[in-house]
């Protein structure tokens, strides 16, 4: 069966209603990204400048969380086709029966009003915007276009992952400022070695769907070549904070090390031979990435940190 065959039966279906439950749905906002979003947005919140209420921080968050989880409904409506015949994704809720893409679409485009206008009413409409586009930007941009007709779909398609930070900077400041935008390079910099680093692995599943990813058009050798500079540029990236202020000489270390591993990494998906079965260095920087990412926002986050709680500790002594 043909990948246009499995969406016009998808659509067929989409008339009936399933008997899906909260964990079908919750599924269905891809949770394991949602959890990064949620964190860097919070990161962004704490490092920017000035103060929030607490409480409309907490709202900010919930209104960035949920405008991920209905990116996530979008993009699994709009890829159920492809998601039915890949191994990697064929037990999500669409493609599985548990969900009909109708609902699917339903759930997203609420879930999509609800965050960015209670966003907007109670924090503020530059944040609100920011959401908006970057929902927009995940959902038409990349799914419905870029995913399905260029290589380049994951280092353009990345800055959709990348908004959450400087989503929860303009929360605080009603901005964006040149920090916030290290926030974003830092994400959209990392992306493409970390996602290229899975389709390396994940090559066949791509090619049977027809997915342009970098290794089924380019080459796994030129792949990896522009692996080894995403690499090198997201290190200069997760180091820049130091320069401009945002962190201390500790965390500029912190991240200096953590990235020298992170280019090592890519040289050594650059050794693998071409076509190896097991393709371990690939799977290494691909779980390697994911753990680099938090490990560096953690580290801004310890560093932000650090100076109240030495002064808590020496009142304590």
């Amino acid at each position: 069966m043909t990948v246009i065959d499995d969406r016009e039966m998808l659509g067929a279906e989409s008339s009936e209603l399933s008997e899906a439950g909260a964990r079908d749905y919750f599924e269905l906002l891809k949770p394991r990204v949602m959890s990064l979003v949620v964190f860097t947005a919070f990161a962004g919140l704490v490092l920017a400048p000035g103060e929030i209420n607490p409480i409309l921080g907490i709202i900010a968050i919930l209104c960035i969380a949920v405008g991920a989880g209905a990116s996530g409904a979008l993009n699994m409506w709009y890829d159920a086709d492809i998601d039915a015949v890949m191994s990697r994704t064929a037990k999500r809720p669409i493609p599985s029966g548990r969900i009909t893409p109708r609902e699917a679409l339903a759930f997203g485009l609420t879930l999509s009003a609800f965050s960015v206008v209670i966003l907007g009413l109670a924090v503020n409409w530059f944040s609100a915007g920011l959401l908006a586009f970057t929902i927009f930007f995940y959902a038409v941009v990349y799914t419905m276009w870029l995913k399905r007709s260029t290589p380049q779909n994951i280092v353009i398609g990345g800055a959709a992952g990348a908004f959450p930070p400087m989503l929860g900077w303009a929360c605080v400041t009603g901005g964006v400022s040149l920090d916030s935008i290290i926030l974003f390079l830092i994400i959209f910099l990392w992306t493409p070695a970390h996602f290229w680093a899975l389709a390396l692995f994940k090559m066949r599943d791509y090619g049977s769907v027809g997915i342009p990813m970098m290794p089924n058009v380019a080459g796994e050798r030129s792949t990896k070549n522009q692996m080894i500079v995403y690499a090198a540029l997201t290190a200069a990236a997760a180091v820049a904070p130091y320069f401009t202020g945002l962190a201390s000489v500790g965390y500029g270390i912190f991240a200096a090390v953590l990235s020298a591993i992170f280019v090592y990494c890519s040289f050594d998906v650059r050794r693998m031979p071409e076509g190896d079965e097991k393709m371990l260095p690939a799977k290494k920087m691909f779980a390697y990435s994911v753990l680099y990412l938090f490990a560096i926002f953690s580290g801004l986050l310890a560093d932000h940190f650090a100076p109240a709680l030495r002064a808590v500790i020496s009142g304590v002594l």
